[in-house]
């Protein structure tokens, strides 16, 4: 897993997790999981499919299709303690009701 974080501001991620999506990244074959009886995968777009939990809605993970890695929300994490932010994607699509942030590189797009 990187230890960076990534920032969507998109209008889709927005509306998914209900302000932006925030997620870190791992090879996909790196990924073990316990259990995914309650993880569903979702075709939020021809481009790209969401997991999610089944159980509870919770927002876990983005993969685009043919990527061989996905973004894991990095709200579900236990230890988020080495985790910084990286960069802003799609700042141009931002909700109005927050400033421009300045934290990290910006994507604008959107």
């Amino acid at each position: 897993m990187r230890d960076t974080v990534t920032v969507c501001h998109c209008s889709q991620c927005r509306r998914t997790s209900g302000h932006l999506w925030a997620s870190t990244y791992a090879p996909f074959d790196a990924l073990t999981f316990i259990e995914d009886e309650g993880l569903r995968w979702y075709a939020s777009s021809e481009d790209a499919t969401r997991g999610f939990c089944n159980r509870c809605g919770s927002s876990l993970f983005y993969r685009m299709n043919g990527e061989d890695g996905v973004g894991i929300a990095a709200g579900c994490l236990e230890d988020t303690s080495s985790l910084r932010i990286g960069k802003h994607i799609f700042i141009g699509d931002k909700g109005d009701y927050y400033p421009v942030p300045k934290d990290a590189e910006i994507f604008v797009g959107g």
